[in-house]
């Protein structure tokens, strides 16, 4: 289990290394729409790859499926809109900042997710030693945006 941890810590030195992958990207050709295209073509090959590794080593039955709620299928649209900030936004505010407001935001709305018990996450209710995490964060990504 704790190895999920050391993944969750690998995807966020990643999280903080594409902004500017994407938007140097952007810059150099021109044309930040190809970039962004470019930028899921090949997120969409490496999931093909690793889909193919994956289904060698288990089979799913058709007794797996389960009808898959509306909300479900646009999470694209949701992940086209953050590599559109990351061509857009990153650049100009700079890594940190940009970084800071993303993290900063998905705590705080993953805070109300789990209190409200949304988009598939387990309810949890929020308490008071979250909603303190949450301001720490708002703080502390305000000091760095401000330094």
């Amino acid at each position: 289990m704790w190895y999920l941890y050391g993944l969750a810590l690998l995807a966020g030195v990643a999280n903080a290394i594409e902004p500017g992958q994407n938007a140097t990207l952007a810059k150099a050709t021109g044309q930040p729409m190809l970039a962004g295209i470019f930028c899921f073509v090949l997120a969409i090959v490496c999931l093909f790859g690793v889909m193919v590794v994956v289904r060698l080593r288990s089979q799913s039955t058709s007794e797996q499926a389960t009808p898959v709620p509306w909300w479900a299928w646009p999470g694209g649209i949701l992940g086209a809109a953050v590599v559109l900030a990351q061509l857009y936004v990153s650049e100009q505010i700079g890594a940190a900042p940009f970084l800071g407001c993303v993290i900063t935001a998905g705590v705080v709305g993953s805070i109300a997710l789990d209190h409200y018990g949304l988009v598939g996450f387990e309810r949890h209710p929020v308490g008071r030693w979250r909603i303190a995490g949450g301001v720490l964060m708002l703080v502390g990504v305000a000091l760095v945006a401000a330094f």
